[in-house]
């Protein structure tokens, strides 16, 4: 059974049942970017309101925009539930931009708390300019879509035409006056009150809101959800591609297994957060050709391969967001921040120039070199459980304990040296070998 469904029978079970209609109302918040997490979320939470025959559902809404996808989902949904919906833009300040301006059209009654704002709808492309014909196709599907929402609700349908071909915006007062939303409520309370007793249209029958004495139910999206919408953001998934990438490479030449577990990890958030984005996989190749010529100039003398290497990785860090094709009508520009690709484009030269062609030159260093701490006896820094930190003539190692966990100051012999890496054994004390 669905977990929302799960949820909301036990709230009904912990009320002592819910026998009437006009019992519950279903509170769902969706604030920023409208991506697929959001649409499920909202979907799931008109299901609960279903199952339990809720009163309404009230989206509180703040939002500038997202993906045409989540948000003819989200449409969807609204226009087929079984229960009333309630589009609230709130709270101040907030605003309904792009796709919440259709998300808020659909509903069966849209309200706006005060100073927020809804419009400027106009196809956006992803990243950057759109080709003139792609630009006039997508104004005109965009602008049928929301004339048709707008006269389903019986809304101001020039108005909405406007917010798609001339980017036009309200606040919530010249909204109501113009027929787009039906009210402006200063709060939650306010807005119970003037639902109460409204009229709305599900399919061929017309029910009237009774509010005045309901029980909020307040769903909120899951922590899993919360962390999918979070990671839903084109900088924080280029930072986390970025550093997983060089996580991984670093525990390649360093012979890290810590590194490289962390490194997969941020690998595997990236393309989860990269599944919810339109991803131009031209610059994710660039990005990984980048990397690839960057590592490739460890074998060899010179830095040519990385000056180069480094252009590509820009490059694709510049286009991985701007997909060649049509962009979606309701979209708003999606770009990594300059900031965060000069942060990375920075790590890229200093880490992989400086720490990890040191690890590199140490791999190439002859056996005869690499030996010459074998056989040296030295005292555990750390415990090694296998891996920690030995003190063997006068510097700190990083080591591994051959046989068995070795307690922190206990005396340990190098048997072996693995890359920047000590293997060590458990080294008895000459008063326990004279004990022998």
């Amino acid at each position: 059974m669905n977990s929302w469904l799960l949820v909301g029978a036990l709230g009904v079970l912990l009320s002592g049942g819910i026998s009437t209609q006009g019992s519950v109302i279903v509170v769902l918040t969706v604030h920023g970017v409208i991506d697929p997490v959001t649409a499920r979320y909202v979907v799931n939470g008109l299901e609960e309101a279903q199952a339990i025959n809720a009163e309404a559902v009230i989206i509180e809404l703040n939002t500038p925009g997202g993906l045409d996808t989540a948000m003819r989902e989200i449409v969807q949904g609204i226009l087929n539930a079984s229960v009333p919906v309630v589009v609230y833009v709130t709270p101040k300040g907030a605003r309904a931009g792009s796709a919440g301006v259709f998300i808020t059209l659909a509903a069966h009654k849209a309200a706006m708390a005060p100073m927020t704002n809804i419009g400027a709808a106009h196809p956006v492309a992803i990243g950057g300019e759109m080709d003139p014909t792609m630009a006039e196709k997508a104004v005109n599907d965009a602008a049928a879509y929301i004339r048709a929402l707008a006269s389903q609700r019986g809304r101001n349908v020039q108005w909405a035409e406007d917010a798609v071909r001339k980017s036009a915006s309200l606040t919530a007062e010249e909204a109501l006056q113009q027929g787009v939303i039906d009210f402006v409520a200063a709060d939650l309370d306010d807005l119970l009150r003037q639902l109460d007793g409204q009229r709305v249209h599900l399919g061929d029958e017309t029910r009237t809101l009774d509010t005045h004495q309901v029980r909020l139910v307040r769903r909120g999206m899951s922590l899993p959800e919360q962390l999918l919408h979070q990671l839903a953001d084109p900088t924080i998934a280029y930072i986390l591609l970025t550093l997983g990438i060089y996580a991984l490479i670093a525990a390649f030449y360093a012979g890290e297994p810590i590194v490289g577990t962390l490194g997969a990890i941020l690998l595997l958030l990236a393309f989860v957060a990269l599944g919810s984005l339109p991803l131009n996989w031209g610059g994710l190749a660039l990005v990984a050709l980048g990397l690839a010529l960057v590592v490739i100039d460890l074998n060899v003398q010179g830095y040519a391969l990385s000056i180069v290497g480094a252009i590509a990785f820009v490059l694709g860090s510049l286009l991985l967001f701007r997909p060649f094709r049509l962009p979606e009508a309701v979209t708003p520009t999606l770009a990594v921040s300059p900031w965060a690709i000069g942060a990375m484009t920075a790590v890229l030269v200093g880490f992989f120039l400086i720490v990890v062609r040191g690890g590199w030159r140490a791999h190439r260093v002859p056996p005869a070199q690499l030996g010459h701490l074998v056989g040296e006896i030295g005292i555990a820094k750390t415990a090694l459980t296998p891996y920690g930190t030995v003190y063997v003539r006068g510097e700190d190692w990083t080591a591994e304990a051959v046989d068995e966990p070795i307690p922190e100051g206990a005396r340990v012999r190098v048997v072996e040296a693995h890359g920047l890496r000590l293997r060590v054994v458990a080294e008895p004390s000459p008063k326990e070998q004279e004990g022998e």
